[in-house]
């Protein structure tokens, strides 16, 4: 017998020596339309072990995949403001453009300008238009290894460390089946993000002789994140009353002077709930 290769490439050799043979008796046809049959039907039984489905190696798309490096990913999964990885990734919605949670509110303290473009955000609030994308940050946690896992337990010891309670993830809550014609349920119109958990009221006590012109206040109430501290209050109160550079300003709540740095929910947890008047 004439030697072959094992695996997939007998067949097709045994297969083309058994037409080359027949080819040459051409008086005896009922011989060669059997060994062609023959032929066949070892190819058509034995097409599992030439695409290896049985014991040869799968040859599947997964084997031609091309492996990306993380490095290539890096600029469209980093905050171009803290320049880390996103956390709690938040698009704004003007402009598409993607940073951290804490880093675009902390920025729209001071400006209501997309730090990127520099488009207008919106022009008293822009914290109501941007959105948290949760597919994009499900993609990060994936990409960067143990990312989830690390910021996770930062959390847990940041608020373990000041005695605080961990907030617990939000749980979907299923939706009960309706019976009968389903009814619109209203919503609120003007919906306040959940960022801004403070409510404070201002109200101005007064000023030395000579200290200059001033606007008053045309709205005493104010909605603002928890995180803002006196400074924030002091440069809001600075731009909208038009204060002269040289003023000072003293931020008092009951008999407490306050200083910059402390935070109004600080301030609430420290002198309680009337504190932020």
């Amino acid at each position: 017998g004439a030697p072959s290769c094992s695996g997939s490439c007998s067949l097709p050799f045994e297969f083309e020596r058994g037409r080359s043979e027949s080819s040459g008796d051409e008086d005896d046809d009922d011989e060669d339309d059997e060994e062609e049959e023959m032929e066949e039907e070892e190819i058509e039984g034995d097409t599992g072990t030439r695409f290896g489905t049985d014991d040869g190696e799968l040859e599947s798309d997964d084997d031609r995949e091309r492996m990306i490096n993380l490095a290539e990913l890096t600029p469209y999964i980093l905050c171009s403001i803290c320049k880390g990885y996103f956390i709690d990734a938040t698009t704004i919605t003007e402009c598409l453009h993607t940073f951290c949670k804490s880093c675009i509110v902390r920025h729209f303290y001071y400006s209501n300008r997309c730090p990127k473009c520099n488009i207008v955000v919106h022009q008293t609030q822009p914290l109501y238009n941007i959105r948290l994308d949760r597919q994009l940050q499900d993609i990060v946690y994936k990409l960067v290894v143990n990312l989830e896992e690390r910021e996770k337990k930062q959390m847990h010891d940041f608020y373990k460390e000041r005695g605080l309670e961990v907030p617990k993830p939000a749980v979907p809550q299923p939706v009960p089946p309706s019976r009968g014609r389903p009814r619109k349920v209203l919503g609120s119109v003007f919906r306040i993000p959940p960022e801004l958990d403070i409510s404070i009221l201002l109200e101005f006590i007064g000023a030395n002789e000579g200290t200059g012109n001033f606007k008053p206040l045309e709205k005493k109430f104010v909605r603002v994140s928890g995180e803002a501290t006196i400074g924030h209050v002091e440069k809001f109160l600075r731009r909208k009353m038009d204060l002269d550079p040289a003023c000072q300003v003293d931020i008092i709540c009951g008999d407490h002077l306050l200083e910059h740095y402390q935070t109004l929910r600080e301030i609430r947890q420290v002198i309680g709930e009337s504190a932020v008047q």
